[in-house]
């Protein structure tokens, strides 16, 4: 690749992969792939080099080549083909597993269970994190794929050994654990016990020692910008699930190959969005994450043969172009009977090749930040993760989505980084906290800062020990009184839906001015109601159906929410209230002397949206931030459609990334057509050193219609198909 003072992981914008299967080194077409990297103007390549399967003529015997390759260097002449195209190169391993000569040679180098049986996934077997094959024959493959072809760096989609729900009893985990910790292994799974917690934490840090060896051998091989960058996922329970510390990681990476291949039907496009400013926030903005954008139908179902349809393929996309992620196209072998799938990446490469520089070196910008740490899903979280941890994140930023507020994902070790530019944050059952990560949010508050929380934040230690009250109690104006009622966890049976079948109740109630029947009981109009309320004039109940922390509030708080018990579902005749009322708060509110304000939720309505999608717990989780806020949101968008928004500064400039999500497959994949929605008007805060003097578009072919009034522009948007961003300079 031609020199540069700028170091690859810096420069290279636009990658391409085919991916290599055992049958490819005699269907391998040279002329039609370097043809695709020219269509579609990548500017670096990930090829099948070793590690489970090797595609060059390795001369370690137990290293297994390709069923087909013989002698030949297909990996070589992939590698060659590139240099001619001036592209970057990173040689591509897997390498958690091997075939049963490697393991009748070297059987005390993978993993085993408590009766000493190896683990197997299909016919291979699964080598194990603390033995040789990782300190020693890895390396020695590293070593010899850079001696042979000098690639920019390595990456490798699985490295990191077995998964967290199962142990291994090798002699080498036995021996390194108790030279570790002292103890011997765990018998079990069993979170209470202090064993199976240093075996957590024991497992996470033997990942980063695999980081760190591999890249301390590459470097040592191929130079201080020959990087082993491992593949990472971009959801937090994947990676825990994997033992990989995402913080830990990025501290030490230069750039993150995102391995997050399609959505499922509860996430939705917008988690590719949110995937990466997750990354990005730990990782910093400056830094690139290419993220492997499958041609191939991947996700649910998974066809490796068969092309992702394009609606589909482009909204996955343009989110994570939106995000911030870098493209990176993505084929399962060498030849495809359906040969749809060549033609998707094309325009979209071809649309970021042109407009590059307005989708890299920028900075978000956005008020609002959410919450979230791998402590939290390990030991809070624990086997009921996607309730405890997943689903109260997942609705309250689909809920801010769905409202067109833009936010950050901040780790919670980063609070005191993160600059005054945020104004609330927002804690999502953050359950696990430590009492340092305690005093890094209150001193939030001090400076001025505003908080959302719900349900049992703070009520945990960072290893998932009750404490007897919230640590955060002080802030969020309630006290712990150890009762709920409900579950977190949704109704498995319909005739067990009574159990679920609750509503909340809002104050005052005003059914005595609203149409309906009017029949003696609807209590008098005493006050208005809180903002928070905003909408719901017509309503003095909401469903719920969740689970209620019972708290005991202080005073000078406001309750515009109470719990209603539950009652019978069905039959249809035992339907009606029993207890119309009580007196337990579902939502609590208190204003700050240092000017911020604070929300508690006992009614865990985000843990619900992210259940249950019901419209009225969306406009209450937005309602609660915009109160908060007052006017410090920095956008506002108003118009038809589910767009997700995203704004940006670069110097000089706004970008605001628009993304179309409003289509028949939204929440059901895959998507078979884009359906455009607008016009849409939106109206962005300026920043001083902004003038706002100059719009354009960069996917629509036309003039803006704008102006600016009072430090803010307000643009006019045509109807948007897949997306659209605007720059404001």
């Amino acid at each position: 690749m031609t020199s540069t003072s700028t170091p690859w992981y810096r420069r290279v914008y636009r990658w391409g992969q085919t991916n290599l299967t055992e049958i490819d080194p005699i269907r391998y077409d040279p002329i039609f792939w370097i043809e695709q990297w020219q269509r579609t103007q990548i500017q670096g390549i990930i090829v099948n080099a070793g590690g489970i399967v090797a595609y060059y003529p390795t001369k370690y015997p137990l290293h297994h080549r390709a069923l087909y390759l013989n002698d030949r260097d297909l990996y070589g002449e992939i590698v060659a083909a590139a240099r001619e195209q001036d592209l970057a190169v990173l040689a591509r391993m897997d390498s958690n597993r091997a075939d049963e000569r490697f393991f009748v040679e070297h059987p005390d180098w993978f993993a085993v269970d408590a009766e000493g049986k190896p683990y197997r996934e299909g016919e291979l077997y699964v080598a194990c994190v603390n033995s040789p094959y990782y300190d020693e024959h890895i390396p020695a493959i590293l070593t010899e794929i850079i001696e042979r072809s000098h690639p920019e760096g390595i990456t490798d989609n699985s490295w990191s050994g077995l998964t967290r729900d199962r142990i291994c009893y090798c002699r080498n985990c036995a021996r390194k654990f108790h030279e570790a910790t002292g103890y011997c292994l765990p018998k079990a799974k069993d979170w209470e016990s202090p064993v199976y917690r240093q075996w957590i934490k024991w497992n996470y840090a033997r990942r980063i020692e695999i980081w760190d060896l591999n890249n301390r051998t590459t470097k040592a091989a191929g130079g201080p910008d020959c990087l082993w960058i491992g593949m990472n996922a971009g959801d937090i329970l994947s990676q825990s699930q994997r033992f990989r510390d995402y913080r830990a990681i990025c501290e030490r990476a230069e750039i993150i190959m995102l391995d997050s291949q399609a959505r499922t039907n509860a996430k939705g496009f917008q988690s590719n969005g949110e995937m990466a400013k997750l990354i990005h926030g730990i990782l910093g903005w400056e830094k690139l994450i290419p993220e492997s954008m499958v041609m191939y139908q991947a996700g649910q179902p998974t066809f490796r043969l068969a092309s992702k349809p394009e609606p589909e393929a482009r909204l996955w996309v343009v989110e994570g172009m939106a995000g911030g992620l870098q493209p990176w196209w993505h084929h399962i072998g060498a030849y495809h009977e359906d040969r749809r799938q060549y033609r998707t990446a094309e325009p979209l490469w071809h649309w970021h090749a042109v407009n590059q520089e307005y989708l890299v070196d920028r900075r978000p910008v956005a008020t609002v930040g959410v919450v979230w740490s791998q402590e939290n899903v390990d030991f809070y979280g624990r086997d009921v993760v996607e309730e405890r941890v997943a689903l109260p994140q997942r609705g309250l930023t689909n809920a801010l989505l769905r409202a067109r507020i833009p936010y950050l994902l901040i780790h919670v070790d980063q609070i005191d980084q993160a600059g005054n530019e945020l104004g609330l944050l927002i804690l999502p059952n953050l359950g696990a906290l430590s009492d340092r990560q305690c005093t890094s949010i209150r001193r939030f508050v001090e400076r001025g800062g505003s908080l959302i929380a719900s349900g049992e934040t703070s009520l945990y230690n960072e290893w998932g020990d009750p404490r007897p009250d919230f640590a955060l109690a002080d802030i969020l104006g309630v006290h712990a009184t150890g009762a709920h009622h409900g579950s977190e966890r949704a109704v498995a049976e319909p005739w067990d839906a009574w159990g679920k079948h609750t509503y909340l109740r809002l104050s005052p109630e005003l059914r005595a001015q609203v149409i309906g029947p009017q029949v003696g009981i609807e209590p008098p109009i005493f006050d208005q109601r809180h903002p928070v309320l905003a909408g719901f004039d017509e309503t003095d109940i909401l469903p719920f159906g969740g689970r209620l922390e019972v708290v005991r509030p202080d005073a000078k708080t406001t309750i515009p929410l109470t719990f209603i018990p539950p009652f019978p579902i069905y039959p249809p005749e035992t339907a009606w209230m029993g207890q119309a009322t009580s007196s337990l708060p579902a939502l609590v509110l208190r204003e700050l002397p240092s000017g911020g304000r604070v929300a508690y939720l006992a009614a865990d309505i985000d843990r619900c949206f992210g259940r249950d999608n019901l419209p009225d717990h969306a406009d209450l989780l937005a309602n609660l931030v915009r109160w908060i806020m007052v006017d410090r949101l920095p956008l506002r968008v108003t118009g038809p459609g589910l767009i997700d928004c995203h704004l940006y500064r670069q110097s000089g400039r706004l970008i605001l990334h628009l993304v179309n999500l409003t289509c028949a497959g939204t929440w059901r994949a895959p998507v078979h057509e884009l359906i455009p929605v607008g016009p849409l008007h939106v109206e962005v805060r300026l920043p001083e050193d902004i003038p706002g003097n100059s719009v354009s578009f960069l996917v629509a072919d036309r003039p803006p219609s704008s102006s600016r009034v009072a430090g803010w522009v307000h643009v006019e948007i045509p109807p948007i198909t897949d997306h659209e961003v605007v720059l404001i300079e």
